[in-house]
Parts: C-alpha cells; structure tokens; sequence
C-alpha cells in the first residue's frame, strides 16, 4: 500500500467513523425531545432550546472528524 493509498484510507475512516457517533446521538437527542415533549407540552419551549444546544455538540464531534481527515489528505 502507498503513501497516497493510506491518507486516503485513514482520511475515509476517520470521517467514517467520526460521523456515526454524531448521528447516534442526534438522533437519540431528538426522540428524547420529541417525546417529552409529547408528554408535556408546557415546556416546548425549553426542552427545544436544549434539543439544539445538544445537536450543536454532538455535531462539533463531527466536524472535528472532519478536520481530522482533512488533516490526512492534505497536511500528512
């Protein structure tokens, strides 16, 4: 295997595999919400509020799997 043949394996990987987890947990993120919501609609508001505070975290993982594999491609 080359040099150009492992970057691109590991920069697949590290996007790959550090996208999974992310998406994992918005989804749990979002039936949790969804749910309790159903159960209690008084507080919508700030059970959504919340919902995307923890999207946003979940998707800074995957945006650092990003930076990972671009870091792969293009520096190493």
């Amino acid at each position: 295997m080359g040099a150009d043949a492992a970057k691109f394996l590991a920069a697949a990987l590290s996007i790959g595999l550090g996208a999974i987890g992310p998406g994992v947990g918005i989804g749990i993120v979002v039936s949790g919400a969804l749910q309790s919501i159903a159960r209690n609609p008084d507080v919508s508001g700030q059970i959504i509020t919340n919902m995307f505070i923890g999207i946003a975290f979940a998707e800074a993982l995957a945006i650092f799997g990003l930076v990972i594999s671009l870091i792969f491609l293009f520096v190493l």
